[in-house]
């Protein structure tokens, strides 16, 4: 396995041991043979190829110019691999400042009873929750590795998670080739987002950089909602002792100033959730029969959940927030669209000054007006 730790920071999680718990503890993936789950990869492919044309015609973003942004086929330890990998780079900065504290903060002690070690084994069943129900990804800020190709010039890469996609099409029983062109049409616009608006992946590190630059909380608080987060997934927190309504991990470490910094990055995320799942609509009754069906279906599964352990950790991870983008962020494009039309809804991607507030993402009007607003004689 490669090694994906490094001197920075491994003081306060062993990734290495985050994969490998990761990997012993996730579910195993549907049963299928060799040849099948080859057929299954091969068409993912060629279904993200059709994708990246079909998204470019219904949105006008995006050349006939091809890029450098691979696409990974993966199973779940590659998902699990390569999504380490972007963590360990993106909060570099914040577990450097952890790791500067641990040597003077009033939790030493018990940071150094616990160690890198167990933080890693935590962070690993938490990947291992994750591992089994995400579909498709397109990672912004994906370092190339060894086994994982990325981008040049900190371009991402777009995973699809085979075998998850094979899960939830036979649990909803669609068609499955129509299930996954239809999975692929949301994470092509994901990557087309990024790949045809040049400025927006430096613009979205610096918000979260600034985010993680402005956290000034005890290492232990983080350490806890971790270990929270991992006894809720082990079945080890006592009945009825959810604490805090179960606030998420994004919650916890929030001065004044991130919570600004935060609205603007949900804004950001409603929008590209919400346009991803536009366009995945709006691209599919002509290229996917049973499109409707399919959106019937897969709604209920996202707005059933699972059990009430799995509502939990949605919550503590910050998940509900997501399902709340994917639904909000798709009305605001929605909404737009119809207004002004695909033209004038992609100015949006014009400059960081034409992407939505957080409240005029609930109010598609105050947009059109602010953006769209002729000027004054």
């Amino acid at each position: 396995m490669t090694s994906i730790g490094g001197a920075a920071s491994s003081g306060m999680v062993d990734w290495n041991l985050a994969v490998a718990t990761a990997t012993r503890l996730m579910r195993p993936g549907p049963d299928v043979s060799r040849d099948e789950a080859r057929a299954v990869v091969a068409e993912l492919r060629r279904h993200a190829q059709a994708s990246e044309e079909h998204v470019r015609g219904f949105t006008g973003l995006g050349t006939e110019e091809t890029h450098d942004t691979p696409l990974l086929v993966v199973d779940r330890p590659g998902w699990v691999r390569a999504n380490v990998a972007g963590f360990r780079e993106l909060l570099r900065p914040l577990l450097d400042k952890m790791q500067e504290r641990r040597g003077t903060g009033p939790g030493n002690a018990v940071l150094g009873a616990v160690g890198g070690k167990v933080t890693g084994v935590e962070l690993g069943m938490l990947l291992s929750f994750l591992a089994s129900r995400v579909l498709g990804q397109y990672e912004t800020f994906a370092p190339a590795t060894r086994d994982l190709p990325a981008g040049a010039n900190g371009g991402g890469r777009l995973l699809l998670v085979a075998p998850n996609i094979v899960h939830v099409e036979r649990e909803l029983d669609v068609e499955p080739h129509d299930f996954r062109l239809w999975v692929t049409l949301h994470e092509e616009t994901h990557r087309t987002q990024f790949t045809a608006v040049p400025w927006l992946r430096d613009h979205l590190e610096g918000e979260i950089q600034s985010f993680l630059e402005e956290t000034d909380v005890d290492p232990m608080t983080v350490l806890e909602r971790v270990r929270e987060a991992a006894q809720s997934l082990a079945g080890g927190r006592p009945e009825g002792e959810e604490g805090d309504e179960g606030r998420s991990l994004v919650e916890v470490v929030q001065t004044p100033a991130q919570r600004e910094i935060l609205g603007r990055l949900t804004a950001v995320m409603s929008l590209l959730e919400g346009h991803a799942d536009f366009v995945m609509d709006g691209v599919g009754p002509a290229v996917v029969p049973s499109v409707a069906e399919i959106r019937e279906k897969f709604q209920q599964r996202r707005a059933k959940g699972a059990s009430r352990l799995d509502m939990a950790l949605r919550k503590l991870l910050g998940l509900d927030a997501k399902l709340r983008q994917y639904r909000d962020g798709e009305r605001f494009v929605r909404a737009v669209v119809e207004e002004v039309g695909m033209d004038g809804f992609n100015r949006v991607w014009t400059s960081p000054n034409t992407l939505p507030t957080k409240a005029e993402i609930a109010k598609p009007a105050d947009w059109v007006t602010r953006v769209h607003r002729k000027p004054e004689a």
